[in-house]
């Protein structure tokens, strides 16, 4: 009867719903000690599937065509790509060494990632149209110590990258893949933001309770604002109105609303568990984190400013994204 429900559910995910009607997609939620993928049905809001990746996955993103999730396995050293509606496991991409963080460039050309244990950032050439090998390693830049978290601006220009353990941030130039510069920043910098504008670079301190503000508009990044959040600031996740950003508190178990406009916190969510990765639901009124230390995941309703559920999953769940979501 189990077999039977699971392949019923499953059906209706592909389908789109009942009768092939446009419906919820699946949530994806990274379990990283347990190597595997918790997919969640967005109406039941049950575990549907476990879905095995390689070593350590941390993050995912989405490939350019929206047709494949791209899972970072650190410790396997490799990318698994999951089908972004029905789970399914399209293919494994080996020899990508530590991938811990993963970005596309907004011009899809760079593929690039932070190699946390081993202190480089490696850039990829994305080929699509190879079936064999759709990554092509063009530079290996080192990144000491532990880079962490990436962005790239709008322009498809410039990496901005945190290194976690020696208390930095560097920016990588993508037209001649070498440092344009590397500054100091507070303690433990982990999750990085870019304003809409290109301007302002949000650095998430995990060994405080601040966010950092830099101007990157100048020749050298300039140290703007702190702005008090809740100890461990780490993880960022746009609201979609290019002016609002959550941070995740780890530590402190709250997410805080950052207005980029005035660099205020002018909202605050209670998230237990340690939380980590967010998304936002496509309606814009529910939050999915992440929660590290208690192996779930947290839904927020942010006009009631309250978990109103949360769902079981693997050891340490670290990315959450569903296809249905706001935009980042």
């Amino acid at each position: 009867m189990k077999r039977l429900l699971l392949a019923a559910c499953l059906a209706l995910l592909v389908a789109g719903g009942p009768a092939g009607a446009a419906g919820p997609r699946p949530i994806f939620v990274l379990n990283s000690l347990d190597a595997t993928i918790s997919m969640i049905d967005p109406v039941s809001f049950a575990e549907i599937r476990r879905i095995p990746t390689g070593k350590e996955p941390h993050h995912l993103y989405l490939t350019p065509d929206e047709k494949s999730l791209i899972v970072a396995n650190a410790l396997g050293n490799s990318l698994t790509f999951v089908d972004p509606v029905t789970g399914a496991v399209q293919r494994t991409v080996r020899d990508i060494v530590d991938p811990y963080h993963l970005r596309f460039s907004p011009d899809m050309k760079w593929f690039v990632t932070a190699a946390n244990r081993l202190n480089h950032v490696d850039l990829y050439r994305w080929q699509p149209a190879n079936a064999d090998k759709p990554l092509e390693l063009v530079k290996r830049i080192e990144a000491p110590k532990t880079p962490s978290h990436l962005s790239i601006d709008s322009r498809s220009t410039v990496v901005y990258a945190s290194l976690q353990d020696s208390d930095e941030l560097m920016a990588i130039d993508l037209a001649t893949q070498t440092p344009r510069w590397k500054v100091k920043v507070g303690k433990l910098p982990a999750d990085i933001f870019l304003t809409a504008d290109d301007r302002h670079l949000l650095v998430g301190l995990t060994g405080d309770r601040v966010v950092e503000v830099y101007d990157v508009s100048q020749p050298k990044p300039v140290l703007v604002k702190r702005i008090p959040t809740g100890e461990g600031a780490h993880a960022f996740r746009s609201r979609g109105d290019k002016r609002h950003v959550f941070v995740s508190n780890r530590v402190a178990n709250t997410i805080s609303q950052i207005d980029t406009h005035t660099f205020t916190v002018v909202a605050e969510y209670p998230a237990p568990g340690g939380p980590d990765c967010m998304d936002l639901l496509a309606d814009g009124k529910t939050l999915l984190v992440s929660s590290r230390w208690a192996r779930k995941v947290s839904f927020i309703d942010l006009e009631k400013k309250q978990v109103v559920r949360q769902v079981e999953v693997g050891r340490s769940p670290h990315g959450v994204w569903t296809l249905d979501h706001a935009p980042r």
